[in-house]
Protein backbone atom coordinates (compact mmCIF):
# COMPACT_ATOMS: atom_id res chain seq x y z
CA UNK A 1 0.00 0.00 0.00
CA UNK A 2 2.76 2.46 0.89
CA UNK A 3 4.19 2.50 -2.63
CA UNK A 4 0.77 3.58 -3.90
CA UNK A 5 0.62 6.75 -1.81
CA UNK A 6 0.36 9.94 -3.84
CA UNK A 7 1.02 13.60 -3.08
CA UNK A 8 -0.48 16.87 -4.19
CA UNK A 9 1.21 20.24 -4.43
CA UNK A 10 -0.11 22.86 -2.02
CA UNK A 11 2.48 25.54 -2.91
CA UNK A 12 5.77 25.76 -4.79
CA UNK A 13 8.05 23.03 -3.36
CA UNK A 14 5.43 22.15 -0.76
CA UNK A 15 3.44 18.92 -0.85
CA UNK A 16 1.04 16.88 1.23
CA UNK A 17 -0.37 13.38 1.14
CA UNK A 18 -3.33 13.03 -1.19
CA UNK A 19 -6.09 12.34 1.35
CA UNK A 20 -8.44 10.85 -1.26
CA UNK A 21 -5.93 8.09 -2.08
CA UNK A 22 -7.61 4.73 -1.44
CA UNK A 23 -4.39 3.25 0.03
CA UNK A 24 -3.85 5.94 2.67
CA UNK A 25 -6.23 4.47 5.26
CA UNK A 26 -4.60 1.03 4.96
CA UNK A 27 -1.13 2.52 5.40
CA UNK A 28 -2.21 4.51 8.45
CA UNK A 29 -3.83 1.42 9.99
CA UNK A 30 -0.92 -0.94 9.25
CA UNK A 31 1.68 1.51 10.55
CA UNK A 32 -0.44 2.57 13.52
CA UNK A 33 0.08 6.28 12.90
CA UNK A 34 -2.22 9.20 12.22
CA UNK A 35 -2.36 11.12 8.96
CA UNK A 36 -0.65 14.25 10.27
CA UNK A 37 2.35 12.29 11.56
CA UNK A 38 2.74 10.39 8.29
CA UNK A 39 2.30 13.56 6.24
CA UNK A 40 4.98 15.34 8.30
CA UNK A 41 7.42 12.45 7.97
CA UNK A 42 7.21 12.43 4.17
CA UNK A 43 6.47 16.06 3.33
CA UNK A 44 8.79 17.87 5.75
CA UNK A 45 12.42 17.70 6.76
CA UNK A 46 13.55 18.68 10.23
CA UNK A 47 16.78 20.68 10.25
CA UNK A 48 18.67 21.98 13.23
CA UNK A 49 20.58 25.21 12.66
CA UNK A 50 22.45 26.91 15.51
CA UNK A 51 20.39 24.99 18.03
CA UNK A 52 17.12 26.04 16.41
CA UNK A 53 14.79 23.43 14.91
CA UNK A 54 13.43 24.34 11.49
CA UNK A 55 11.02 22.47 9.28
CA UNK A 56 11.49 22.65 5.53
CA UNK A 57 8.74 21.53 3.16
CA UNK A 58 9.40 18.85 0.57
CA UNK A 59 8.38 19.03 -3.06
CA UNK A 60 6.32 16.17 -4.45
CA UNK A 61 9.49 14.60 -5.88
CA UNK A 62 11.29 14.75 -2.54
CA UNK A 63 8.24 13.37 -0.71
CA UNK A 64 8.14 10.44 -3.17
CA UNK A 65 11.85 9.82 -2.53
CA UNK A 66 11.14 9.85 1.22
CA UNK A 67 8.47 7.15 0.68
CA UNK A 68 10.94 5.07 -1.35
CA UNK A 69 13.57 5.38 1.40
CA UNK A 70 10.98 4.41 4.02
CA UNK A 71 9.91 1.35 2.02
CA UNK A 72 13.53 0.28 1.54
CA UNK A 73 14.24 0.65 5.27
CA UNK A 74 11.05 -1.26 6.12
CA UNK A 75 11.91 -4.14 3.78
CA UNK A 76 15.46 -4.20 5.16
CA UNK A 77 14.24 -4.33 8.76
CA UNK A 78 11.68 -7.02 7.93
CA UNK A 79 14.31 -9.10 6.14
CA UNK A 80 16.69 -8.77 9.10
CA UNK A 81 13.88 -9.80 11.45
CA UNK A 82 13.01 -12.87 9.37
CA UNK A 83 16.66 -13.96 9.13
CA UNK A 84 17.10 -13.47 12.88
CA UNK A 85 13.95 -15.50 13.65
CA UNK A 86 14.91 -18.31 11.24
CA UNK A 87 18.40 -18.47 12.70
CA UNK A 88 16.98 -18.51 16.24
CA UNK A 89 14.66 -21.36 15.32
CA UNK A 90 17.47 -23.53 13.92
CA UNK A 91 20.09 -22.60 16.49
CA UNK A 92 21.11 -25.32 18.91
CA UNK A 93 20.86 -24.75 22.63
CA UNK A 94 24.58 -25.53 22.98
CA UNK A 95 25.59 -22.51 20.90
CA UNK A 96 23.78 -19.40 22.07
CA UNK A 97 23.98 -16.32 19.89
CA UNK A 98 25.28 -13.44 21.99
CA UNK A 99 24.00 -10.63 19.77
CA UNK A 100 21.75 -10.15 16.76
CA UNK A 101 24.74 -9.67 14.46
CA UNK A 102 26.89 -12.60 15.54
CA UNK A 103 27.01 -15.82 13.56
CA UNK A 104 26.11 -19.01 15.43
CA UNK A 105 28.60 -21.88 15.35
CA UNK A 106 25.83 -24.27 14.32
CA UNK A 107 23.20 -24.03 11.59
CA UNK A 108 22.35 -20.69 10.02
CA UNK A 109 21.00 -19.38 6.76
CA UNK A 110 22.94 -17.56 4.08
CA UNK A 111 22.20 -15.85 0.80
CA UNK A 112 22.43 -18.30 -2.08
CA UNK A 113 23.80 -17.48 -5.50
CA UNK A 114 24.44 -19.72 -8.49
CA UNK A 115 27.94 -20.59 -7.32
CA UNK A 116 26.89 -21.54 -3.81
CA UNK A 117 26.43 -19.84 -0.49
CA UNK A 118 28.09 -16.59 0.36
CA UNK A 119 28.73 -16.53 4.06
CA UNK A 120 28.68 -12.98 5.37
CA UNK A 121 28.64 -12.11 9.03
CA UNK A 122 25.43 -10.19 8.29
CA UNK A 123 23.18 -10.80 5.26
CA UNK A 124 21.11 -7.76 4.34
CA UNK A 125 18.02 -7.26 2.23
CA UNK A 126 20.23 -5.34 -0.21
CA UNK A 127 22.47 -8.41 -0.56
CA UNK A 128 19.42 -10.53 -1.34
CA UNK A 129 18.38 -8.02 -4.03
CA UNK A 130 21.89 -7.97 -5.48
CA UNK A 131 22.01 -11.77 -5.62
CA UNK A 132 18.51 -11.87 -7.10
CA UNK A 133 19.59 -9.51 -9.90
CA UNK A 134 22.71 -11.61 -10.49
CA UNK A 135 20.61 -14.78 -10.66
CA UNK A 136 18.18 -13.18 -13.12
CA UNK A 137 21.07 -12.00 -15.30
CA UNK A 138 22.64 -15.47 -15.16
CA UNK A 139 19.32 -17.02 -16.20
CA UNK A 140 19.07 -14.59 -19.16
CA UNK A 141 22.62 -15.41 -20.18
CA UNK A 142 22.07 -19.19 -19.87
CA UNK A 143 18.82 -18.99 -21.80
CA UNK A 144 20.22 -17.04 -24.74
CA UNK A 145 23.71 -18.48 -24.92
CA UNK A 146 23.03 -22.11 -24.11
CA UNK A 147 19.38 -23.12 -24.34
CA UNK A 148 18.33 -21.19 -27.43
CA UNK A 149 21.59 -21.77 -29.32
CA UNK A 150 21.46 -25.51 -28.66
CA UNK A 151 17.82 -25.62 -29.80
CA UNK A 152 18.80 -23.78 -32.96
CA UNK A 153 21.65 -26.22 -33.62
CA UNK A 154 19.24 -29.14 -33.23
CA UNK A 155 16.73 -27.56 -35.63
CA UNK A 156 19.41 -26.95 -38.24
CA UNK A 157 20.94 -30.40 -37.79
CA UNK A 158 24.35 -29.02 -36.85
CA UNK A 159 26.72 -31.58 -35.33
CA UNK A 160 27.67 -30.39 -31.86
CA UNK A 161 28.23 -31.61 -28.31
CA UNK A 162 25.59 -30.79 -25.72
CA UNK A 163 26.84 -28.30 -23.14
CA UNK A 164 25.52 -28.78 -19.64
CA UNK A 165 25.03 -25.72 -17.49
CA UNK A 166 23.38 -25.01 -14.16
CA UNK A 167 19.73 -23.99 -14.39
CA UNK A 168 18.98 -21.52 -11.63
CA UNK A 169 15.22 -21.26 -12.18
CA UNK A 170 14.59 -22.85 -8.77
CA UNK A 171 16.58 -20.04 -7.11
CA UNK A 172 14.62 -17.40 -9.03
CA UNK A 173 11.34 -19.10 -8.09
CA UNK A 174 12.39 -19.11 -4.43
CA UNK A 175 12.78 -15.33 -4.59
CA UNK A 176 10.18 -14.13 -7.10
CA UNK A 177 7.38 -16.72 -7.29
CA UNK A 178 3.94 -15.23 -6.74
CA UNK A 179 2.42 -16.08 -3.33
CA UNK A 180 5.29 -18.43 -2.34
CA UNK A 181 8.44 -16.43 -3.12
CA UNK A 182 10.47 -14.45 -0.60
CA UNK A 183 9.48 -11.10 -2.13
CA UNK A 184 5.77 -12.01 -2.07
CA UNK A 185 6.08 -13.12 1.54
CA UNK A 186 7.75 -9.82 2.44
CA UNK A 187 4.90 -7.93 0.78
Amino acid sequence: HTSNLTFCEIAADCSQLEDRNSHLRSVLYLLGVDGDALNSSFCQVLMEVNGERLYKNNSIEKAEKAVEAFIKATYGALFDHIVRRVNQSIESSQSPVSSARSVPDTASIGVLDIFGFESFEWNSFEQLCINYCNEALQQQFNRFVFKLEQQEYEKEGIDWSFISFPDNQDVLDLIEKKRDGILSKLD
